[in-house]
């Protein structure tokens, strides 16, 4: 999906979320008022707030949109996780301000006077948050977006709201006994722990998160398949700068008689090809030269291959090279984050390969497990 049509449909997704909002929440409060309902009055208030939210994520998506310029040339999508943490703050907000009127209605109780007319209200907005909730997560998966899935989980939770308030209603016809602010209290509490938790999820995209596993084989995949003389695709660095725009980094190993005319021939293929599949931009591919045409070499590869593997907490090697001539041996090793010290374990196995092949220097790199 190209950005302008994505953003059309973010902006026109939270266009029908601000207006749903504003009818929920005026219906809501008038219902809550003829009810003498804290719990209808507070749900009134958290559409408001929803509202709020949605008119937020436009104002994000429209930031986000900007183009690149001199001061951020890799333009402005981060804006989107701001949104997405600002409306987590406003649900938490909402959670805590809830969380006090109830306890106050705990305190102070008022009976309610439920009507045929404010039941129906609370029974159709159910529908509706359920509807607008699927709404926004669906939509916000299919174009990538933080801000709508945060406000399809936020609406989701504001009909399990609705939903109590009207079983307390129901509860307090039947038997007098009022529960409303009961329920609103341990209502709070979810949706406080929902805004958590939609700022700890920020927070992790913010900080950068680990390439989700399948995408990552997907793209390894494309590059290898691009010529057919690519040995691997190994050390996969993805940077987001915004859901729809990503960066990258890859090492390739490649047979050591390749020419440079040669690798700049297939470099240029595997960015095309990435960016064509996967709209991702590799604006880095390093090389890793692969002995290909010698025995010896194959066969020292494999003793080295062997004594790695059989340490703990080693996920695989690549990059091999035998300089022959000044007897030189370099490869990297990919340890697991399980380990407890990886340098340890790093310089152990340089050790061990060292006292196998004392003739030659080893040098071992440390990667880290950045990608599946």
């Amino acid at each position: 999906m190209g950005a302008g049509k994505r953003e059309f449909v973010i902006i026109r997704t939270s266009i029908v979320g601000v207006l749903v909002n504003i009818a929920l929440s005026v219906f809501k409060a008038v219902a809550g008022l003829m009810s003498h309902s804290i719990a209808i009055v507070l749900d009134s208030v958290n559409n408001l707030s929803d509202a709020l939210s949605s008119v937020i994520t436009i104002i994000g998506t429209k930031l986000a949109s900007k183009p690149a310029d001199k001061k951020h040339p890799f333009g402005h999508g981060r804006i989107e996780y701001l949104t997405s943490m600002i409306i987590a703050v406003i649900i938490l907000y909402a959670g805590i301000a809830s969380f006090g009127e109830a306890v106050k209605k705990i305190v102070k109780p008022v009976l309610p006077d439920y009507e045929k007319v404010v039941l129906i209200i609370v029974a159709v907005s159910v529908v509706v948050k359920i509807l607008l909730g699927l709404y926004f997560k669906r939509t916000g998966k299919k174009v990538n977006s933080d801000s709508l899935s945060a406000s399809g989980q936020d609406a989701l939770m504001d009909s399990i709201i609705s939903a109590a308030t009207l079983a307390g209603a129901f509860v307090f016809l039947i038997t007098g006994i009022s529960t409303e602010a009961y329920l609103g209290a341990v209502i709070s509490v979810f949706i406080v722990k929902s805004g958590c938790e939609m700022i700890r999820d920020g927070v992790s995209s913010i900080l950068g998160e680990r390439i989700d596993s399948s995408y990552a084989k997907e793209i390894k995949h494309t590059i290898v398949e691009t010529d057919p003389e690519i040995q691997g695709a190994f050390d996969l660095v993805l940077n987001n700068y915004g859901p729809d725009k990503l960066l990258g980094s890859v090492h390739i190993e490649v047979p050591s008689v390749w020419n440079a005319a040669k690798i700049d021939e297939v470099t240029r293929k595997v960015q095309t090809a990435v960016f064509e599949k996967h709209s991702v931009v590799l604006t880095g591919i390093g090389i890793y030269s692969v002995n290909v045409d010698d025995e010896e070499t194959m066969n020292i590869r494999s003793r080295v291959a062997h004594i790695v593997m059989n340490h703990s907490n080693v996920l695989g090697m690549h990059g091999f090279y035998l300089d022959k001539v000044n007897k030189a041996i370099s490869f990297d090793v990919i340890i697991s984050w399980e380990s407890r010290d990886m340098q340890y374990l790093w310089k152990h196995i340089t050790d061990d390969i060292q006292n196998e092949f004392k003739d030659y220097s080893v040098n071992v790199a440390l990667d880290t497990d950045i990608s599946d």
